[in-house]
């Protein structure tokens, strides 16, 4: 696939749906742009928001401290990541206790990149779930939960093939998977496969796929090596020359996730979970043009008229 195709219809946004993704700030700095980004979101209406968790609980507190302020202090729905690397099950079960004591119902469960990071060798906790499945199990176990988990239309970069990939899927919805969220990519036709490989595997929860708008098309680049995600010529093409004209670079990001997104409306999808990086605007920019309008917009808008 050369390009995106889709023809822009006046309804598309009373249709689609969206969550956001977000990770919990290292700084005082970083904390600062993190509430700006959800202030800025929030008037969205997302269906949920989730809140990240590094390997081995490396994050926990920061975490924890985030999404209990999206709860006491927003309207929105947080689901906590968690992950299942360098930790017992002792340990995971208490966080996951934790979570549930200050009114989290949502997660994200995911077994975690190594913590040596993306591209080093696995090896499970020798007292710990040995995987994304098993987490869901845990969490199944401890309460009737919205759980999500990941998906890779490129196959997971340690997965021998897809079939392997597609089995490790289906254990994680045969123990309590809601959904599942895919990795970022930027060829729909590779999402479509996927989904119609899962189906045939007898899996039927919601596959959202995961859209990441191109910040920085270098770094999204490198990342993408590491984790086996395509990054088409056309898209490269795209960003050619823009790497020190960052307000170009933006108007093209935002154009091209739009795109990404109509196209795949046009296949049929209806939900989408956005990698906002902790950034507003491109993401603001992208549900303005699919038809997602701010409460806050609309409602000055009835005012004024």
């Amino acid at each position: 696939m050369n390009q995106f195709r889709f023809s822009r219809r006046p309804d598309i946004g009373d249709k689609v749906r969206v969550s956001f993704e977000f990770f919990p700030p290292k700084n005082d700095e970083m904390e600062a742009r993190l509430w700006d980004t959800v202030t800025r979101l929030e008037p969205l209406k997302p269906k949920f928001v989730s809140v990240t968790y590094g390997a081995g609980g490396s994050t926990r507190e920061r975490t924890a401290r985030t999404v209990k302020r999206i709860l006491n202090e927003t309207t929105l729905t947080p689901a906590a990541h968690m992950t299942c690397v360098d930790a017992a099950r002792d340990q995971v079960d208490a966080v996951i206790r934790e979570f549930v004591d200050f009114g989290v119902t949502r997660f994200v469960a995911l077994r975690g990149d190594p913590a040596a990071g993306v591209g080093t060798a696995y090896r499970p906790h020798p007292d710990g779930y040995a995987n994304g499945a098993e987490l869901v199990g845990a969490l199944k176990s401890a309460g009737d939960f919205d759980i999500s988990v990941s998906a890779y239309p490129e196959k997971h970069p340690e997965s021998p093939d897809f079939a392997t990939d597609i089995d490790m899927l289906k254990r994680k919805v045969d123990n309590g998977a809601t959904r599942a969220i895919t990795q970022f990519f930027f060829d729909n036709d590779l999402y479509e496969r996927y989904v119609e490989r899962a189906r045939r595997a007898g899996i039927y929860i919601p596959i959202v796929p995961g859209i990441l708008p191109v910040h920085n098309f270098t770094q999204v680049a490198n990342f993408s090596s590491r984790c086996g995600a395509l990054v088409p010529a056309w898209l490269a093409e795209r960003f050619e020359g823009l790497e020190n004209d960052p307000q170009t670079h933006a108007l093209v990001a935002s154009a091209v996730a739009a795109e990404q997104v109509l196209d795949l409306v046009e296949r049929g999808v209806g939900d989408f979970h956005f990698y906002t990086m902790n950034r507003a605007d491109l993401v603001f920019a992208v549900c303005h043009m699919i038809g997602i309008r701010s409460h806050e917009a609309e409602a000055a808008g009835s005012a004024a008229a």
